[in-house]
């Protein structure tokens, strides 16, 4: 009996043969670039050396750059964690009417694109942004605008704290409250225990969502690119080296990419460790309860926490209004309401980056799905060597920044037999290893909780393995699958990092044309555009409320 069970499990199945194919088309589109990118790094006239990086640390105009990346990213943290953490903290102890639009807020300012929120608060506090003229007035100065650091970390923070905000909200939820109770009995004051107790069991939340905004915004290039002026952080210098106008320093903005990517990884172990270090389960066998406040301290804490929330959805709400303001060719508003600017980007044959978005992004989520379902089915059900990999390949591209694998792809899909460079293909792919995490997570997570004994009854009852995977296991996958579909989905017609540097006037996308839009300064296109890619992710998180039957999103 157990000579024929080594047979079973040394026999090729399908499962092999999917695991191979999939691990081929990871080494091809994930490893194959990256290796390029390694590889010209070390390249310099035909020959191997690390020259690249001498120039890189020898000169402070490179090297700043990395130097105004960790101010811009430490500052930007601190601030998130500062805002996130008492917000979440209120919330879940104190009874908040329209909580729920609240969370739904918040992620709708977290998954918007950083770039937007640049955008508004340039429509806000420019040099003639509507607060700058007031200020100016009223104090009789000249602001010049947030441009630089302060800008920078304004739009950071005010788009970063909600997934401080979601960490920590959720991990308030498996908190005993019994704990707090105890030390309340015993005279201890509320900021004694919020010191003592709540916030030393909110540490591993706390650095998790730290971490996580920590390498968003070291990565982020759309921010920096549009307020930054003369404030360069390294992924604008790593944009601008590869697409100058003058010839970029292909194998010196390699040697970029490689100095990136090693920081990010880094920064992902750290945190993969510290999740470790810190991890605890906690049952709440007493949960918090959110009491009801009154009198001043009721409205005080509703007074913060709508304010808090108003500044999050401020870029939202200034690009919508912005979007439905009489414009003269987009570029110059006039008194009162009209659809001014969304006749102009029809009249200019800009429309069709909406249907380009959706087209790419549909195509990308349908193969997401397919792919997610298959790794997460195979990382839980069938694990070997092969299936650990491509778990771990998938994190590769979702945690490297958006700019880097697009630069990546271009080294290795620009020529023959892999032309892929300037298609709606490449563009397809990069969105898919980009965001393919999202769904392997949600769907592994769900495959834990459905029993292998379901699948055993019904192979024992004839049906082969495949067959029960299709009939038994998809149905009860579809939830989580669909889910982590629909967070794909959010976050991939909001990508721009990679798509500026893969698109062609073809190929553009929603985020493209919003970004090209806003350096022509045709503000009234940008915000019809940015308006569009809002209610496309507000309808979509809508949607995933409903099918998954949740009322907020875990991360």
């Amino acid at each position: 009996m157990s000579v024929n069970k080594t047979k079973d499990k040394s026999r090729f199945t399908i499962w092999h043969g999917l695991t191979l194919a999939i691990f081929i088309l990871f080494v091809v589109f994930i490893g194959y670039p990256l290796f390029l990118v390694l590889y010209k790094s070390v390249v310099v006239n035909d020959s191997i050396g690390l020259s690249n990086f001498v120039k890189f640390f020898e000169r402070k105009f490179y090297w700043s750059t990395l130097v105004n990346s960790f101010k811009v990213t430490i500052v930007a943290t601190l601030i998130s964690v500062a805002i996130g953490l008492p917000l979440a903290y209120a919330t879940r102890n104190v009874k908040i009417k329209f909580s729920g639009a609240v969370d739904l807020l918040c992620i709708v300012a977290y998954l918007s694109p950083p770039f937007i929120g640049a955008y508004a608060w340039i429509q806000l506090l420019g040099r003639n942004g509507f607060i700058t003229k007031i200020i100016n007035s009223l104090f009789g100065i000249q602001y010049n605008g947030i441009y630089g650091f302060a800008g920078i970390v304004l739009v950071f923070a005010m788009q970063s704290f909600p997934l401080v905000y979601l960490y920590v909200s959720g991990a308030m939820k498996n908190m005993d409250h019994s704990l707090n109770e105890a030390a309340e009995s015993l005279g201890s004051s509320t900021w004694k225990r919020v010191r003592t107790i709540i916030v030393p069991l909110l540490v591993p939340s706390i650095l998790a969502s730290s971490l996580l905004v920590f390498m968003r915004v070291f990565s982020d290039f759309g921010t920096p690119m549009l307020i930054g002026e003369g404030y360069k952080t390294m992924p604008v210098l790593v944009y601008t080296q590869f697409m100058s106008e003058l010839g970029g320093d292909a194998s010196f903005a390699a040697a970029l990419c490689v100095i990136v990517i090693g920081i990010i990884i880094s920064l992902f172990f750290i945190q993969k460790y510290f999740a470790k270090k810190f991890n605890y389960s906690m049952t709440a066998l007493k949960p918090i309860q959110p009491r009801q406040l009154t009198g001043a301290k009721n409205i005080l804490v509703h007074a913060l926490v709508y304010f808090t929330v108003f500044v999050a959805s401020l870029p939202q709400l200034v690009v919508i209004y912005t979007s439905f303001l009489k414009s003269n060719g987009g570029q110059v508003f006039t008194k009162g309401f009209s659809l001014d600017s969304y006749r102009n980007i029809f009249a200019n044959g800009e429309g069709f980056v909406i249907g380009n978005t959706y087209f790419i992004g549909i195509i990308a989520i349908l193969i997401i799905v397919v792919l997610g379902v298959l790794i997460s089915y195979m990382s839980e059900r069938k694990p070997n060597a092969l299936t650990g990999s491509l778990d771990t390949l998938s994190m590769l591209p979702y945690i490297i920044p958006g700019s880097v694998l697009g630069i990546s792809f271009l080294f290795a899909f620009n020529d023959y037999p892999l032309l892929l460079s300037g298609t709606f293909l490449i563009l397809v792919i990069s969105f898919v290893v980009r965001r393919l995490a999202y769904t392997i997570r949600s769907s592994t997570a769900i495959i834990g909780q459905i029993s292998p004994s379901m699948e055993e009854a019904a192979v024992s009852l004839g049906s082969s393995e495949m067959k029960s995977f299709r009939d038994v296991m998809l149905p009860m996958m579809m939830p989580g699958v669909i889910s982590g579909a629909l967070m794909s989905w959010i976050t991939v017609i909001s990508e721009l990092s990679s798509s500026i540097i893969l698109y062609t006037s073809k190929t553009k996308t929603l985020t493209v044309a919003i970004y090209t839009e806003v350096i022509r300064g045709n503000y009234g296109n940008a915000a019809a555009f940015s308006t569009i890619l809002t209610l496309t992710s507000i309808i979509s998180l809508l949607l995933f409320f409903k099918i998954s039957g949740k009322k907020e999103i875990s991360l």
